[in-house]
């Protein structure tokens, strides 16, 4: 079994075969964790949550869902889920939402240069713009298309599970967001586990 530990604010990256496992644990509760993948045979296909959302045919996935790359094709099942509430819309944090939101981008950790920093480490192509599986978060959508996000649900030792059904690069971010409810005001770190 390999253990990873994400610290607070930090990004780790984990290779996948087709038929791994990787399980994403809230270690003290109420963590976002932002995954991105990239297919290890062909690097312009990478983990799209809007894909996710057309093929699922929903905003809300959890237990036996997909998560579908760029070209259609499926990249996980969710295999385990003790939360039920995740987010597939928001963008990766990055110095321009700090600084539009709360006036302190520069310097702030971040989810998007995290992820980068790593794809650049292995020659994989950065990415100006990435929209993660933000694990754990707990965004609201209201009637009238109002969207807040409160704090996630999850509590310590609750997981996230996912059958890898290609071989993928897989980096997972702990959110750096401190300044909102995202990570109930408080960043902390996130365990990952590839069993054997």
């Amino acid at each position: 079994m390999k253990e990873y530990i994400v610290r607070s604010m930090t990004g780790i990256h984990v290779h996948l075969s087709e038929g791994e496992t990787l399980r994403v644990i809230d270690v003290e509760g109420a963590q976002v964790a932002d995954l991105f993948a990239v297919n290890e045979m062909n690097t312009n296909e990478i983990l799209s949550p809007g894909v996710t959302i057309d093929c699922n045919g929903s905003l809300k996935i959890t237990t036996s869902d997909a998560l579908y790359s760029n070209l259609y094709n499926e990249m996980f099942e969710i295999t385990g889920d003790t939360v039920g509430s995740h987010d597939l819309i928001h963008p990766c944090c990055r110095p321009e939402m700090y600084d539009y939101f709360y006036q302190n981008g520069s310097n702030h950790p971040n989810c998007l240069e995290n992820i980068n920093r790593l794809l650049d480490e292995l020659g994989l192509p950065t990415q100006s713009m990435i929209t993660p599986f933000n694990i754990f978060m707990n965004t609201k959508i209201a009637e009238d298309g109002t969207i807040r996000v409160e704090t996630p649900k999850s509590k310590p030792g609750d997981f996230l599970e996912l059958l890898a059904l290609m071989n993928v690069h897989a980096f997972l971010s702990a959110c750096s967001v401190s300044e909102s409810k995202c990570n109930g005001g408080r960043c902390t770190p996130i365990k990952a586990v590839v069993p054997e």
